[in-house]
This record gives structure tokens, sequence and C-alpha cells, in this order.
């Protein structure tokens, strides 16, 4: 088969407009046209149904699209290796994880890695949907589980506890919970329970909604929580990977946490080589160990703050 053609018909499907493909392949649409008519001509088949709005894919231009957007993906792979310096470490990371570790964690972590490596571009994908990564949809995850996924390299990085956190101000008007049951005194503030979160964490929730809470403030990520959290709206449940960067939270209910999760970084088999993804995995593992360190420093004076 033509690749030069099929080339052409994933541009277009992609695009859903002669037009539009003709602009990214910087032919003529006239040209785009013959190309895709000569393709039908050769499979006997009709891939698009044409009206005003644009193109429609036709089942057998569904199949062919499946198989040309595998083919891309992996070209996508094989390019990414090829561009890997033997030396340096450049160009687009795309890295995906969670809304919450990707905004509390390691955002603000990124700039040292920009500093030792100011040529790396880095595409951070935060949302709850596991990526496919043998597809490349992502290069490299952190994800709040182990990966199901069949050829990927994996690597426990640590692990997680949802924990109950109120801020100073908060503690100081209202006073500090010393068991369970005063949790009728205050307001919750937890990720939705219908929305896609880690087993552990529901399961305190559930445990803590067996009470009669009073005022209930939910939101679907846990960087929604922490801001409640910090403007002194209740008491909130928050991963305690959250304490180094915000030490004047205060631990409410010290003896009262979430079962653990584990923290696992992941890439494609395909990648192992990869200077780029090297470099991240090495200063993710850099930054826990770090990040160790400084709460168990923390413990002996602020003994609220839990350790990973």
């Amino acid at each position: 088969m033509d690749w030069d053609k099929l080339r052409i018909f994933h541009a277009v499907a992609d695009a859903g407009s002669l037009t539009h493909a003709g602009d990214t392949l910087h032919l003529s649409q006239s040209a785009v046209s013959r190309q895709i008519r000569a393709l039908e001509e050769m499979l006997n088949t009709t891939l698009f149904h044409r009206h005003a709005r644009g193109l429609i894919l036709t089942e057998q231009g569904e199949l062919l699209f499946d198989a040309t957007k595998s083919m891309n993906k992996r070209l996508e792979a094989a390019t990414a290796r090829i561009k890997d310096s033997e030396e340096e470490v450049f160009g687009e990371l795309r890295v995906t994880t969670t809304t919450g570790f990707g905004t509390l964690w390691l955002a603000p972590r990124l700039s040292k890695l920009y500093e030792k490596y100011p040529d790396l571009k880095i595409d951070l994908m935060l949302e709850e949907r596991v990526l496919d990564l043998p597809m490349r949809e992502a290069d490299v995850a952190i994800r709040m589980k182990e990966p199901s996924q069949a050829d990927l390299i994996r690597k426990r990085l640590m692990s997680v506890r949802m924990r109950l956190y109120a801020s100073q101000t908060y503690v100081n008007k209202n006073g500090l919970m010393t068991e369970i049951s005063q949790i009728t005194n205050h307001r919750l503030l937890c990720q939705s329970l219908n929305s896609t979160q880690v087993a552990a964490g529901a399961t305190l929730v559930h445990h803590l909604l067996t009470y009669e809470v009073p005022s209930l403030f939910t939101v679907n990520n846990y960087f929604g929580v922490l801001q409640g959290v910090l403007n002194n709206l209740g008491i909130g449940v928050l991963p305690d990977y959250v304490t180094e960067d915000f030490p004047d939270l205060v631990r409410v209910l010290p003896d009262l946490e979430s079962g653990e999760v584990p923290v696992f970084l992941a890439y494609p088999e395909e990648l192992r080589q990869s200077k780029r993804i090297g470099a991240f995995r090495d200063f993710v593992q850099e930054e826990i160990f770090t990040h160790r360190r400084k709460i168990r420093e923390t413990l002996p004076d602020k003994p609220q703050l839990p350790p990973d």
C-alpha cells in the first residue's frame, strides 16, 4: 500500500477537511482530493461521506484510521528514540498524572528540572483518565496505582495516605477535633464521591460520612479541597504529600488515615533508552528522596506532620 497516500488519508481523517489537511501537508486541496480518490479506488471502497460541513469517515474509513493512528504513534515513538541524544537531554516530554499530584507536588518542583535541562519541553497532562502509554498518548505517567498495560517499565516511587487537615486559623476559631464523633461540629471538605479517585480515599470519606456531618464541600480534585482548607472552610481530606509545601496545615486526628496508596512511574518499554525519560525519572526520584528527608527533619518540631 502507498505510504504517502496513507499519510494524506490520516491527515484528512484527523482534520475532517480536505482544506485543513492540505494546509497541514502543504498541498493544494485538489492534490489531497486526488490522493484520497486514488486510495479509495485502490481499496475499492468509500472512505469518507462528503457533506457541506466536512468529511465523516465511513465504517471502512474508521477501520483504516484506527490502523493509521497506530502506525503514527509507533512512528512518533521511533522518532523520539532517534532524536534522543547520546549526551544531551532535549525535545518534548509528555507527562501525565492526576490533577492533584500534578498541581500540588510535581508542577511546583519542575523549575529544578528546567534549570538542569533548559532545552527540555514538558507537556504536562493532568487528568484522572489513564492514558495509553504504548499507543503514545503520553511518554511517561505517574499514577496512584500500578499500571496494568502491557509493555511498560514500572517503578514504585512512594506511597501516599489520605489524612485530615485544617488551617491554623480554622483550628484557632473552631477548636481541634480529639475524636472522630466531633466531625458533627465541623464542615467536611473532600473529593466528590462520584469523581474518579483512589479507593482508599473514597473509603475514608465514606467512613466519615457515617457520622452526621452538618455541612459538606466537595470538589472533583484535591487541589480544590486544598484551596478550601487554606481558606478556612473546614476540615479537609488531603493526600499527605501536601505537608511539605504547606507546613502550616494542622493534622487533625493523627491516628485516622486511609489505607496505603502506591505511586508508580511508568513508561513504554520502547523508550527504555530515552535520555529524556531517564532525566525525568531521576529527577522525580531525587525530589521524593528530598521530600522524605524534609518531612523526617520536621517531625520533632511539628509532630502533626506525617511522613510518607
